[in-house]
């Protein structure tokens, strides 16, 4: 696992020509101890990219210094490269000086000058020791035999983890709250538990994104960066809106979540059979439909790798042709839980789920709750390494 920063992708590398006239003067200074005694890069953070600002040799004596200015409130990083850097926040007038003290610039180092600058340091030590944490647990997890006996144990590693996972997420909006003017909860915003995981992850969390978009946008209308979070806002809550349990909720309110189909080996089984045991997608097909027959292959590699895990596929078919079903199911090798309509021509359980076109599912936790809705491909494979990994 890796500590992420903010998740601004780099797109281009430009030189800024500064003006003296605009904005006011920032000083950064520092001193490096490390073993590299070559240019550090000073770089201003621009949203979409990272703009080039000045280089700096360090002296014999590990001294360096870098000089811009801004009107506005600024990310910057100063490091050797993409992989070797820190992040700061400067604002017009600061003078920040900053001490690295280990062999890699971010292992070590102080800041002082800039409360904000510190705020980022603490963010990204405290994620540190949580993916420490992740990393650990999910080490003892893997180590145990996959004997059922040591599945009350791999039960409470499951609980471990997610408690920690909760607890990181807690800290970022205990820290959000407590600092909605400073640019420093852009980080806390966007900071990862890996490439494909935010530690704000559920759908409600939008809220917090919007809590700090409005108040950096009140309080600094030309900033870039909060104009960027303005921009992404609406993005977010849309996100927020197609995944969120209350927004599906609305489409079944009323009615009875669980259904009781006939399986191909001709049994009766509950959806609800698997509540407390698995997390489930209930997912709505047609054997006539390639795009149904395409997403069943990419759901085999998926259930695969979370069965054992505690994943489980709940499959409704709506064919009118009981046998070209039972075909197709054969044919393909689908190894979950296969049902059917009783009776397709009226499928009450699809029209339960407004289900309007095909492939169709509902993610469902382990308690029959509905977590996600129509995730296919990369965002059914991101939400269950949210679940699992």
């Amino acid at each position: 696992m890796k500590i992420s920063g903010i998740a601004y992708p780099l797109l281009a590398l430009m030189i800024l020509l500064s003006s003296c006239n605009k904005g006011e003067q920032i000083n950064i200074s520092g001193t490096y101890q490390g073993e590299r005694k070559d240019y550090l890069k000073f770089n201003r953070i621009e949203v979409d990219r990272s703009v080039f600002i000045d280089s700096a040799r360090i002296s014999k004596s590990g001294k360096f210094r870098f000089k811009t200015t801004n009107n506005v409130p600024e990310f910057y990083t100063i490091g050797f490269g993409s992989s070797e850097l820190v992040t700061i926040i400067a604002y017009p007038g600061d003078n920040i000086s900053l001490a690295f003290e280990g062999k890699k610039l971010h292992d070590k180092y102080q800041v002082t000058g800039s409360k904000e600058s510190e705020d980022l340091r603490m963010l990204d030590l405290k994620l540190g020791e949580t993916l420490a944490s992740l990393d650990s647990l999910t080490k003892k997890y893997n180590a145990l035999p996959e004997s059922a006996e040591y599945d009350s144990e791999r039960a409470k590693y499951e609980e471990a983890y997610m408690s920690v996972v909760e607890e990181q997420r807690m800290h970022n909006i205990k820290y959000i709250i407590e600092h909605l003017k400073s640019f420093s909860s852009i980080k806390a915003l966007y900071q990862r538990l890996n490439e494909n995981a935010y530690v704000l992850y559920r759908p409600t969390d939008a809220q917090y994104l919007k809590l700090v978009s409005d108040t950096l946008n009140k309080y600094y209308p030309r900033s870039k960066q909060a104009m960027s979070l303005a921009q992404n806002l609406e993005t977010e809550i849309n996100n927020m809106r197609m995944n969120s349990l209350t927004a599906l909720a609305a489409e079944v309110e009323g009615t009875d979540m669980d259904m009781e189909l006939t399986s191909i080996e001709g049994k009766r089984i509950k959806l609800s059979s698997f509540r407390n045991k698995s997390y489930v997608l209930l997912t709505f097909w047609s054997a006539g439909s390639k795009e149904c027959i395409a997403n069943n292959i990419q759901l085999k590699e998926f259930y695969k790798r979370y069965r054992s895990r505690g994943f489980e596929i709940y499959q409704v078919n709506l064919d009118p042709d009981e046998e070209a079903w039972k075909q197709a199911v054969r044919f393909d090798e689908l190894p979950w839980v296969n049902v059917r309509e009783d009776d397709p021509e009226n499928p009450v359980n699809a029209i339960k789920f407004n289900v309007t076109e095909l492939p169709a599912n509902y993610l469902l936790n382990k308690q029959g709750e509905i977590i996600g809705k129509n995730l296919f491909g990369r965002s059914l494979q991101i939400k269950l390494n949210q679940l699992f990994d």
